[in-house]
């Protein structure tokens, strides 16, 4: 059971002791350059995110095709021009609203589908957890690129088509998780103990499984972000994602690719924009991971 932080007494100001999972994270974070690396890394692009209106020197959608077509970097464009002449640096900033939104809503999907499902199947068992199951490995066994292309290719093309596509193909790995997490947890003491005092079954999985499986759907749901700007970026390398003139990372380099020797700026830029921003949700989730995990909280306390 979720253990609630102790308060002490002292005269009459109270004083709370801190979390042990809190502690953990604050200690990962003075310990691991990778963790703070990544931390530093997603506000960045929260940051970009947030203030591109302000940040970006050009309009991203607009360009002068006559006079700044593939213009080189430099002080009027400092990523360079794309084939519009719209400046590359503007449409990465807008590009990583796009990013951020897809990876938030898209997790938040698969999230919601995988914490019900996987709590129904673990507290339930039997033909549930069986009908949940092999649901889940059905959905596991396509690779997760082509099923992604294969249901955007059947659906017109638009942002919240994928990322309900994006989000619905996810679920089946939080699902998982979380029964395991469940299957665990319904043996605890406190649920027997709920389950003799009458305790419904919608009562024992919101007040005492939800918060205990908390900590994994938090670090997969992290890890899910860096996925799922994976996923979009490929669905819109192949036309399937984001429709022009929208700023996007995998557009964008589907549009530089064939001026790769002329205008190498063209899709460089955005890759490396996508592989910065993967690269810092997978370092904060791995952080996580390591910090909210009970096993390395033991062992760390141990040593």
């Amino acid at each position: 059971m979720m253990s609630t932080p102790a308060v002490l007494l002292v005269g009459r100001e109270p004083i709370r002791r801190e979390s042990p999972a809190l502690s953990s994270l604050r200690a990962r974070w003075r310990s691991d350059p990778l963790f703070r690396l990544g931390g530093v890394l997603v506000a960045l692009i929260l940051l970009a995110a947030i203030f591109a209106p302000w940040l970006a020197p050009h309009d991203p959608r607009r360009g002068d095709l006559a006079n700044d077509y593939l213009a080189s970097p430099g002080r009027r464009f400092l990523f360079g021009a794309d084939a519009q002449g719209r400046d590359v640096l503007s449409r990465i900033l807008y590009g990583a609203r796009l990013s951020l939104l897809v990876g938030l809503v898209s997790q938040t999907v698969a999230v919601t589908l995988g914490l019900s499902l996987g709590l129904l199947a673990g507290y339930f068992r039997g033909a549930v957890d069986l009908a949940v199951m092999r649901f889940a490995d059905i959905t596991l066994a396509f690779p997760t690129l082509l099923l992604l292309i294969a249901v955007a290719a059947a659906i017109r093309p638009s942002l919240p088509v994928t990322f309900v596509i994006i989000g619905a193909v996810g679920w089946a790995g939080v699902a998982r998780l979380v029964r395991a997490q469940v299957l665990l947890l319904v043996k605890s003491e406190y649920v027997i103990a709920s389950h003799a005092l009458g305790g419904r079954a919608h009562w024992v999985m919101l007040r005492h499984l939800v918060p205990n499986v908390r900590s994994v759907v938090i670090i997969t749901a992290t890890l899910g972000i860096a996925g799922a700007i994976m996923a979009e970026a490929a669905l819109s390398f192949v036309g399937l994602g984001a429709q022009p003139p929208t700023p996007s990372w995998g557009a964008m380099v589907a549009e530089g690719r064939d001026l790769i020797r002329v205008a190498p700026w063209v899709s460089v830029a955005p890759g490396l924009a996508v592989g910065v921003a993967v690269l810092g949700f997978n370092l904060l989730g791995d952080g996580l991971r390591e910090a909210m995990d009970p096993l390395s909280r033991s062992r760390a306390g141990s040593a």
